[in-house]
């Protein structure tokens, strides 16, 4: 017999002529934390009439408090369950739609529902312990007196008031400064009336850009409107591929099918890849969306808390028309979705790498599908699985085959540089194009994808080089601050005078990075105005925009960056592009490292020419036949897509088959690969229409100190995996803390 202590106190029996325990309220909980399962807890008497589904709870959780998101309330026995101990919303801060979304999420990809809620929360409403200031403003409207002000700023005030309706301290400031006084005698005079409200944090607070213009639609653009149109009046899901080349007008599209979602009362989001393209977007969309109630917020990683934290309640509370960010974007609590736009939706930067592992672009498919919304997926260079579902009929496609007005796209010429030693990073092809586009005055983008001064530090004398003592790679070189650092784990150490190994004093920078390519390019061109874009120089907040604002104001003659260059910007006067190091992309051990480094130099290629002026693109490679590289040098996407798609046909990977990687991880590598074998022979024996690979080495073996095997689940159609990973989960719970296995359901990278 069961031990009785041991007994869960639901299953105790009622004894014979006792009277059975009255139901009570008891709410089921997503606790945010890493739990399998939700948790039930008994709701007190004082609660009850607060507690709905998507209000936030402070709950027991073993001998802290931790915070929870309720997902139902029933009736039931309390017996021995523990109470809830606050509730911290007076209306869901998760309306039912939002909520049922995200549960489908973390179902899909086997990932615990509290971490799914606390990565769609924003800080401040996601932990209990960080808690954001609520800032408040004092705003001032006309009162219906019809008394005349007697002094000229008074009245010149009080008429801008009066044509503004109201408006805050701030923004009275913008257009007179020094208002204080005139604002405090207008309001003794009782011509205003002022009020305390809740101020909200705005990263583009400044007033709105002038107009924008609603051009006419060229045909093609008219022919996709006519389509996008047709689906938004009928209010029903429908996926749409936006196949667009460089320049061709896809934005406008956007505009003006949020245009049509605003008229219906709907609400819009937009997507993009990079946080840095947030600004040229917000700019456009804040210039043709002017009027009050269609207030247009922005949501990335890039906001301090407070304006996220602001935006997002602002967004809860339905004051906004447009949201647009980045991938963590896909969870703004819009109440009446009508369209999401993914921008450049063939992005990599769209798939969340660590943690829950989604992809905010087939979140957006879900999502829309959920809430009867049109989707536009926009891109010049398509992913091959979404292309493949055009082709198909699963999503409409959308074509604009030429750029707005007619310009062309720009030349693209392959500087081929097998059997040539260099010596610098630049060709003479691409130095000379430079010079001449100086004296021409126009400017130049050039795309090198690599980070730093140098990839690696060589010992001349032995050829050693130094690696990251956490991570499977070699230190990158910085000149600036003298230092070597990991990429991966911010690991930094100064470079020795002698190499450890062999006693040599001769090491040498290999390669080169953006912080070299400009350091050449300054020595090249000594009056030249050069700026670089990459991660080191864009961290400080503002720092993307500043760089934008000079490429658009002509205040930088030539532009260095890595592939955030290439992702969607618009730079009228860039006439020139340059490509150094092309093939690196092509060397990755993944089957989809011709398709990324295809998308990378059409993208990039493309942001030449986009003005009254032609452009021209120099390309530098050391395999010039390449189908990937021949292809974008045609701007030729259907004849890379033919070509690659048989390749992956042949060999079953997307669209034609799925997959789902599984990462074994731990500070003891005997265990990590003992532990990784075992679960693969599991489950070789339960793998029915599943074919497991591995296990083996990552790529990166080793990551911030942590030893990585991987094994790859394989299969053609979808159910067979997932049922496949109650193996996985089952197996999960058995290891030890010290091991960890990450789930990677439809993976973009095997690094």
């Amino acid at each position: 017999m069961a031990d009785r202590a041991a007994m869960n106190p639901l299953d105790a029996p009622t004894r014979v002529g006792e009277p059975s325990p009255e139901p009570a309220p008891i709410a089921t909980v997503a606790v945010l934390a890493p739990l399998e399962k939700p948790l039930s807890y008994a709701i007190p008497p004082l609660l009850r009439e607060q507690i709905q589904p998507g209000v936030r709870v402070v709950v027991p959780l073993g001998r802290r408090r931790a915070l929870g998101v309720v997902l139902e309330v029933a009736c039931g026995k309390d017996d021995g369950l523990r109470l809830l101990d606050e509730v911290l919303d007076a209306q869901p801060l998760l309306p039912p739609d939002l909520l049922n979304f995200l549960r489908r999420a973390a179902a899909y990809y086997h990932h615990p529902l509290g971490e799914v809620l606390r990565t769609a929360l924003p800080a401040g409403l996601s932990s209990i312990t960080t808690r954001v200031a609520i800032l408040t403003e004092r705003l001032y409207r006309p009162t219906p007196s019809s008394v005349v002000p007697p002094g000229t700023r008074q009245r010149e005030v009080l008429a801008w008031l009066r044509e503004r309706g109201e408006a805050s301290l701030a923004e009275i400031a913008a257009q007179f400064p020094a208002p204080h006084a005139v604002l405090k005698r207008l309001v003794e005079l009782e011509m205003l009336s002022v009020r305390e409200a809740e101020r909200r944090r705005d990263p583009f607070f400044a007033a709105p850009p002038p107009a924008d213009a609603r051009p006419t639609p060229s045909a093609d653009q008219q022919r996709a409107l006519e389509l996008v149109l047709e689906s938004l009046a009928a209010r029903r899901f429908a996926p749409m591929l936006l196949h667009g080349v460089t320049g061709s007008g896809k934005t406008e599209v956007y505009l003006q099918a949020i245009s049509a979602t605003l008229g219906q009362g709907r609400q819009a989001l937009v997507l993009v890849p990079e946080i840095a393209l947030t600004p040229q977007l917000v700019a456009r969309f804040r210039a043709r969306f002017r009027d009050a109630d269609q207030r247009v917020a922005v949501l990335h990683s890039g906001l301090s808390d407070g304006e996220r934290y602001d935006a997002w309640r602002a967004i809860a509370r339905g004051e906004i028309s447009i949201v647009i960010g980045a991938r963590s974007a896909i969870f703004a609590p819009l109440p009446d979705l009508g369209i999401i736009v993914v921008d450049e939706e063939h992005e990599a930067g769209y798939k969340q790498g660590e943690g829950w592992r989604y992809h905010a672009r087939d979140l957006a498919l879900l999502r829309a599908q959920r809430c009867a919304a049109v989707v536009i997926l926009g891109s010049a260079t398509p992913a091959m699985t979404s292309f493949h579902r055009a082709r198909t009929g699963a999503t409409a496609y959308l074509s604009l085959s030429e750029r707005i007005l007619g310009r062309p796209l720009p030349e693209v010429s392959l500087v081929d540089l097998s059997g040539r030693r260099l010596s610098g990073a630049l060709a003479p092809e691409l130095v000379e194009a430079l010079a001449e586009n100086l004296a021409r005055r126009e400017q130049s983008l050039l795309l090198l994808n690599r980070r730093g001064f140098a990839p690696f530090l060589l010992c001349r004398e032995c050829g050693a080089t130094f690696r990251c003592p956490n991570c499977e790679i070699t230190l990158t070189y910085y000149q600036s601050h003298r230092h070597l650092r990991c990429h991966y784990c911010d690991y930094v150490q100064r470079p020795p005078q002698q190499c450890p190994d062999c006693g040599g004093t001769s090491l040498d920078p290999e390669g080169a990075g953006t912080e070299r390519l400009e350091e050449e390019l300054a020595a090249a061109f000594p009056g030249a105005r050069i700026a670089r874009m990459d991660r080191d120089t864009t961290r400080r907040k503002g720092a993307h925009q500043g760089l934008i604002e000079g490429m658009e104001l002509g205040a930088i003659d030539i532009l260095i960056g890595t592939q955030m260059v290439a992702k969607g910007h618009d730079f009228p006067g860039v006439t020139l592009v340059g490509v150094v190091g092309a093939d690196a992309s092509l060397n990755f051990p993944d089957f989809r490292s011709a398709e990324r480094t295809f998308a990378l130099l059409t993208q990039v290629a493309g942001r030449a020419g986009r003005g009254e002026r032609p452009g021209r693109v120099l390309i530098q490679t050391y395999a010039p036949a390449h189908h990937a590289l021949t292809c974008a040098a045609r701007h030729d996407y259907l004849a890379f897509y033919e070509q690659e798609i048989a390749f992956r046909r042949d060999l079953g990977y997307p669209p034609f088959g799925h997959l789902i990687n599984l990462v074994l991880s731990g500070n003891q590598p005997a265990q990590v690969e003992s532990r990784a074998a075992e679960l693969a022979a599991e489950l070789d024996q339960v793998s029915a229409g599943v074919e497991v690979l591995g296990p083996a080495p990552c790529a990166l073996a080793r990551l911030r100190g942590r030893t990585r095997f991987q094994i790859l689940l394989k299969a053609a159609a979808r159910p067979p995996l997932h049922r496949l990973l109650a193996a996985v989960d089952a197996w999960r719970r058995k290891l030890p803390r010290t091991l960890n296995l990450a789930i990677d359901v439809d993976p973009l990278d095997m690094l």
